[in-house]
């Protein structure tokens, strides 16, 4: 198949491939009793997901009694000792996510990751997890140097590089990812089952999919009606 409006499909990672819920709860829990603050509840840590570990914390401090920065400077390097050794016990992949990346390698398009999380973590995670294979680059939020994750476009211009160039779409849960897929000018599909800090709607992404089954699908009508649109702006010959 090679009638397909993108030659890449880049993806988030926490939040879009994978529900890491459960085990950035543990590591944030973890460090927040390390530091004597009450711990978060399993249905709170979802919001806080998608700018990094450090933004994580520092929401869990901001809830459990108050941000300080001497006690960030104790609590996150246990928070990342914690998940590095904890990465992937609870993580477990969405619902029809196998399916939908086959789809997708059929058709020839080549898969990337672009993660907040650290490269070293997210590289281990998806190994872990066993879909590493799948993947032609796994750029993390400290790939780029500091001050280049998303939602800069820095890292999307870099997966676009790495899988040798051509039409490219991006698909998140956080404003950090359909932000940096506009600052890049690539389409963008938001899904509805992630880790939202807020309604969906309110991400004003290109595109929604409330599951996988709808991914390819709403990639084909997102690049259809991308070149009708570029048709229409055409000027006449």
């Amino acid at each position: 198949m090679t009638d397909f409006p993108f030659d890449i499909v880049g993806f988030d990672l926490d939040g879009t491939l994978l529900d890491t819920s459960a085990d950035l709860l543990a590591a944030t829990n973890h460090a927040l009793a390390l530091v004597d603050r009450p711990t978060l509840a399993p249905d709170r840590i979802r919001t806080m997901i998608g700018g990094g570990a450090k933004n994580m914390l520092k929401q869990g401090l901001e809830e459990s009694g108050g941000y300080d920065e001497e006690v960030m400077r104790r609590a996150y390097p246990a928070l990342l000792e914690f998940y590095g050794e904890n990465l992937s016990h609870g993580t477990v992949t969405f619902a029809g996510l196998t399916e939908a990346l086959d789809d997708l390698q059929t058709r020839g398009v080549k898969l990337a990751i672009v993660t907040n999380k650290f490269e070293r973590f997210a590289t281990r995670l998806v190994r872990e997890v066993g879909i590493d294979h799948r993947f032609a680059c796994v750029i993390g939020g400290d790939t780029m140097g500091r001050g280049n994750a998303k939602p800069s476009a820095a890292p999307i211009h870099e997966m676009i590089a790495r899988c040798g160039g051509g039409r490219a779409a991006f698909v998140g849960d956080s404003i950090y990812d359909i932000m940096a897929a506009k600052n890049a000018g690539i389409p963008n599909i938001a899904v509805s089952f992630g880790f939202l800090m807020q309604p969906v709607a309110e991400l004003d992404a290109d595109a929604v999919v409330d599951g996988y089954d709808e991914l390819v699908p709403t990639l084909i009508r997102l690049g259809d009606s991308l070149s009708a649109t570029s048709s229409t702006n055409a000027s006449p010959a």
